[in-house]
Parts: C-alpha cells; structure tokens; sequence
C-alpha cells in the first residue's frame, strides 16, 4: 500500500495541478482516479489565456498533446446575425484548443515526471476524516490514508458526498452539449466561432476548431433560465446544426464523428463548502466554473495549486492549511465569480446581448481588449478589485512565446 503525505482524488486538471506542485515541493503525493488514462472527458476543449498561463507554468509541452490547435481570432455572432471579430494578441498562444483526452492524459504524464504516484483505475469508494488524517476505501487497493486529501474528482465529487457535505438536490448552473465533427469547412477548421442564438441567451452554442478539418461543435444553456429546458436539448441539436448560418460555417461536408455528449457545470464557488477538516476541494468539485461562460479549465488549475500551496504552507496544521485555501480561492475567484453573475442580467435578453456586442465591437481597442478579458488576459472583476492593480496586471507574459 503506497503511504502519502497528501492524496488527491482526481487525476484531471484540478488535481494534477496540486500534485505537480505538491510533488516539485518534495511531498509524498499519490493521486488515484476511476478512470484509466487516456479517457474522454466532456467539455467544450477551450484553453483561455489564463489557463494557458497555468498550464504553461506547469510544465505541459504543446507537442505532447496531438490535438492542439492555437487560436489567433474569436468571432462572436449575435442574436440579429450581426458578427464581430475580436482579435488576440499576437507573439504568444492566448487561446487553443485541445481534446480533454489528449489534454488530461499529458498532464498526468506530467504528474508522473514530477514524482507524484498516479493510480488510475481505481475509484474512491469512502472517505472518513480523523483527528491526524483522512481514511480513503480505494477500489483494488483497499483503505488509504493520508494527512490531507485533495479532492478533485468533479461535480458530483464521492469525496464530498462520502463526507457528508454534498448540497442535496444540486444539479450545476449550466448543461453543455457537445458533439466533434469531422470534414468541416474552412473556417470552422481555423475560427474559434460563438453564436448567440435568440432562443438560447443567456446560453450560446459554439464552434472550436481541432487540427485534421475537424471542430468541437456544441450549446450551453443555464439551467433554470429563460431559454430552453435541459430535457430539451437533444431534440433542439439536430435544428440547431441545420441552421442556415451555422450550416455554412461547418460546411457542406460537416459530419458527426462520435455521438453528441452533455453534462452538467456547477458555478458556485462562492456558495460551496471548499474545505473538509482535511479535505481541500478543488475545479469541479469546489463549483469553480465561471458562471457568466462555463469555463472552467483555468479555474481548475488555480484552485489545484492554491490548494497545494495552502498544505504546503500549513503541512501540520489543518486548521491554517483549510482556512489559508478558503482565503486563497475567494482573493482569487470570487470577486471574479460575482461579477460574472451580476453579468449575466445583461445578457438575459436578447437586446442585451445585442447592445453588449455592438459596444465590444465599437473600436479597435475596444475589440482587442474585450478579446483579452474574455479569454482572461487578466482578471474578469480586476477594475474593481484595486487589491490586485499592480504595474503590468493587464499585460501579463504571452503563454508560450516560444
């Protein structure tokens, strides 16, 4: 049975960000999951800047993942059909697109090359905390225990359940769909595309291109809002792909490659219990997604590595470890996270959407730089947190200049 100063549940994003940086830092790290790498996660497969700033941070090399795909423009369709491009800039990579297959199974190699134990394979089926650790109930490796466990094992986290702290009844803010296609046109094979259809906001449905002429094709909606109902979602796909707008931008040729997927997206950092006595709730299982987009790549890494950094910091006190995490994530997202929500009312309603576009769009500099805070250049509430103004906050370093 491996021992570990820290064991984290979850080898996606969230939770090989905290075992690279527990690992670097010498720590005993051992990160189990049910599934066996590689595996297909669902998701929508866009990197923001700020995610690849993290991801670059890590250590993840671009060329060890087959499906990157950099993106230099986002072109935004509103609700009247008027469309906007707004450029990212140039000298760097501030947008790609990878497959969560290829993505997560790079990084856990990066977990491995960093130290960490990575078990995948094994599902958590228990989790009791105790006054000097927590106790795990692993499938096939029977009882592992550890000082901290760091729990990153999505929105409807084992973990967090075993422990008796799952909101019952939760269900996530938004349903996301999502299929890949195959033969697409050739903007859909190089333009990363947002439509705002008017009976989808405050959802949209989007198109990101993957190397090889192919494209993750697929819609959100918020759940509980004024567009339409999750158990109608599959019915509306097929109308949707037939689009006259959205047919010409995949092409003729367009075809499915694998079935359509969906899934739910929990957006309540703010609301959530982040931490156990000894657990430290990290992406999805923390509710960290942006509730005003659904991204929530970026959001994982970070709370990974606040997460470590709060254990490495408190490694025999977990009542400093916990409480140093929870400051962490809400200086970090949850001025962010609010912001985001109050955004939301404005893009209720189509006018909305249409007035926002057209106001995004007025100018070059205006269309540079909401390019840059949407893909979080910087900071989605930073203008009204003067705690994080700082020379240089809204020109961080290009991700992968090279």
């Amino acid at each position: 049975m491996p021992t570990a100063d820290v064991v984290v549940v979850g080898a996606g994003p969230a939770g090989v960000a905290a075992a690279v940086t527990l690992a670097r830092a010498g720590r005993a790290v051992v990160v189990v999951d049910r599934a066996r790498f590689p595996r297909d996660k669902v998701c929508g497969d866009g990197l923001t800047t700020g995610a690849l700033r993290l991801l670059e941070h890590l250590g993840l090399d671009p060329r060890a993942v087959p499906s990157w795909q950099r993106v230099e423009d986002v072109v935004v369709r509103g609700p009247t059909g008027h469309e906007v491009t707004f450029p990212l800039p140039r000298g760097g990579t501030y947008a790609a697109v990878a497959r969560r297959r290829d993505l997560d199974a790079a990084l856990v190699e990066q977990a491995r090359a960093a130290g960490a134990e990575v078990l995948d394979g094994h599902a958590c089926g228990g989790a009791v905390e105790h006054a000097d650790g927590v106790t795990l109930a692993v499938d096939g490796l029977g009882d592992l225990s550890a000082p901290y466990v760091v729990a990153a094992d999505g929105m409807w986290s084992p973990v967090r359940r075993h422990l008796g702290l799952h909101p019952p009844g939760y269900r996530g803010e938004w349903h996301a769909f999502r299929q890949y296609l195959a033969r697409v046109g050739s903007r859909a094979a190089s333009e990363l595309m947002v439509w705002f259809e008017p009976d989808l906001v405050p959802g949209y449905a989007w198109s990101f291109p993957l190397p090889g002429g192919r494209a993750n094709v697929g819609f959100g909606i918020q759940r509980g809002g004024t567009g339409p109902r999750v158990g109608e979602m599959a019915t509306l796909w097929p109308a949707l792909l037939a689009r006259p707008h959205v047919r010409s931008f995949l092409g003729p040729d367009a075809r499915p490659e694998a079935p359509h997927r969906a899934w739910p997206i929990p957006a309540r950092v703010d609301r959530v219990a982040l931490t156990g006595r000894r657990t430290l709730f990290v992406g999805d299982a923390a509710a960290a997604t942006d509730p005003l987009t659904g991204e929530g790549i970026g959001q994982a890494l970070l709370t990974g590595m606040l997460a470590a950094q709060a254990l490495l910091a408190h490694p025999r006190d977990p009542v400093e470890a916990t409480a140093a995490y929870r400051g962490a994530v809400r200086r970090a997202l949850v001025a962010d996270h609010r912001l985001s929500r109050v955004l939301i009312g404005a893009v209720r309603h189509r006018r909305g959407v249409r007035a926002g576009l057209r106001l995004a769009g007025a100018t070059e500099w205006t269309r540079r730089s909401f390019g840059r805070w949407l893909f979080e250049d910087y900071p989605r509430g930073l203008l009204l947190t003067p705690r994080r103004w700082r020379p240089g906050a809204l020109h961080g370093p290009a991700p992968y200049r090279a």
